[in-house]
């Protein structure tokens, strides 16, 4: 299966890392020297529309500034495959994403699990979004560079987990620790709940322990993209101390 991802960092991104791309799709008018170059070095082909044509092969209302790109489906990974793809002696860390529906937030985190080297993110098959064209925008490229795992069962996977000797630290409110009190060097799962409701219930009695945030202002939660990349740089620095 094929889909058309938009927008120029991201047809930039498929082409500087030499991804297949089967077309280039542009709108009339439309210029961009450096995509330009590219695609001729990689001997692309592109095609040339008016504007509702291209805004007929993508999603409604979406901000494609005028190019797409057609590509194969984003692969996901077998929970197996990804633990397997980890580096020998590199202390693992994943990011689990429990009932996250905003695409912007998934392509989010995406980013700065690249950048802090996270081994690889969990979703879940059912209630929880999945990779998409506006997921592959806002990460900006982390989509293909980020393995992502899609699991049936949450709870199950986690327990799985922990046989294999990673600890479950979730982002939680209630009986949870100061995020900067908790020990990160160990094989370690940050689980991250959905922005309306939290962490789910049997997720939550899987942790093996919480953290929280501080909150000074009247505002109770933070966006969830925000607080999983506090919490990740939090684990970078307690691994990678100055």
């Amino acid at each position: 299966m094929t889909q058309y991802v938009y927008g120029k960092n991201v047809v930039r991104s498929l082409l500087q890392d030499k991804k297949k791309v089967y077309e280039v799709v542009m709108v009339d008018g439309v210029k961009d020297t450096s995509i330009e170059k590219l695609l001729k070095e990689q001997r692309v082909p592109v095609r040339i529309v008016g504007r509702k044509k291209l805004e007929q092969l993508l999603p409604p209302s979406v901000v494609h500034q005028g190019i797409a790109a057609k590509i194969d489906d984003y692969k996901t990974y077998e929970l197996d495959e990804l633990l397997a793809s980890i580096p020998s002696g590199k202390q693992p860390l994943l990011v689990m994403l429990d009932g996250l529906e905003d695409p912007h937030n998934l392509g989010a985190i995406l980013r700065t699990c690249d950048c802090v080297g996270v081994d690889g993110v969990i979703i879940g098959k059912h209630r929880n979004v999945k990779l998409t064209p506006t997921v592959a925008k806002v990460s900006t490229g982390a989509i293909d560079t980020v393995k992502v795992s899609m699991v049936t069962n949450l709870s199950q996977a986690l327990k799985s987990l922990k046989k294999q000797g990673f600890w479950v630290v979730g982002a939680d409110m209630h009986n949870a620790v100061d995020y900067r009190s908790a020990q990160y060097d160990v094989p370690l799962v940050v689980v991250i709940g959905s922005e309306g409701f939290g962490i789910s219930p049997l997720v939550a009695k899987t942790c093996d322990y919480c953290v929280k945030l501080p909150m000074e202002g009247s505002v109770t939660s933070l966006n969830a993209s925000v607080a999983c990349g506090i919490l990740l740089y939090q684990v970078y620095n307690s691994r990678n101390p100055l």
